[in-house]
């Protein structure tokens, strides 16, 4: 059986996926920035990772990111966990602590 999402708000389930932090501006500049949400149109601070694979292109120790606020984590996860991809959610702390893919 297969799963449709409809659109809604914020472009929801799918974004961006997590920046990689620090990055160089347009003018070649390093800038820090506060990490977001991954959910499309969402500039919130993250809270969560939601750390996942596609296992028929990734080996199984093989781990991406999409990071959450409060408001997008079960609709990000919902997605995710539709397609067997979700594999755990944690807390996000800091970008220092993040492991970004």
């Amino acid at each position: 059986m297969r799963v449709a999402f409809g659109s809604s708000p914020g472009g929801f389930p799918r974004g961006r996926p997590a920046l990689k932090l620090p990055f160089r501006n347009v003018y070649g500049m390093v800038e820090e920035i506060n990490p977001q949400c991954s959910a499309k149109g969402c500039r919130a601070p993250a809270v969560w990772q939601l750390r996942w694979n596609n296992p028929k292109i990734h080996t199984p120790e093989r781990r991406k990111t999409w990071l959450a606020c409060d408001e997008h984590r079960a609709s990000l996860g919902s997605f995710l966990e539709a397609r067997g991809f979700l594999r755990e959610v944690t807390p996000f702390t800091s970008s220092g602590d993040a492991i970004i893919s």
